[in-house]
């Protein structure tokens, strides 16, 4: 356990704060943004839906006077791969967005990079820096 810096806790939150408004977007409005991005519906609702789920756990997590190392680094970790995976998805071909879904795709892996980021730097400030 750590006790969070503030900077941590607002990296964590923010994140909470973004993905919570993403998943409702998402869930939501599925089947009318895919059209406009021309991406899967399923692929939208679906990212929604876990989306839920992940807002929940990180919103909960940035609430907590102390937080558990590992799952702060599984957040970072995750956050990284997820950004990692939406540029490849682009480049994939099993997808085929138009230049506003991919500019979407584009710009939310930048967001979620730069939350892995601020969030590893939160924690390299918490004194609970990753190491290999």
């Amino acid at each position: 356990m750590i006790q969070p810096s503030l900077f941590l806790r607002r990296a964590i939150l923010a994140d909470a704060i973004f993905s919570g408004i993403s998943a409702v977007l998402l869930a939501l409005g599925a089947g009318m943004l895919a059209p406009w991005l021309s991406l899967p519906e399923a692929l939208l609702r679906e990212t929604g839906l876990f989306l839920i789920a992940y807002a929940a756990l990180v919103g909960w997590l940035g609430t907590r006077q102390t937080m558990p190392k590992a799952l702060l680094a599984i957040v970072v970790a995750g956050n990284a791969a997820w950004t990692l995976a939406s540029i490849a998805l682009l480049f994939s071909g099993w997808v085929n967005p138009n230049l506003l879904g991919e500019i979407m795709v584009a710009a939310q892996a930048i967001a979620v990079g730069a939350f892995a980021e601020l969030q590893y730097i939160g924690l390299r400030k918490s004194g609970g820096a990753i190491t290999a």
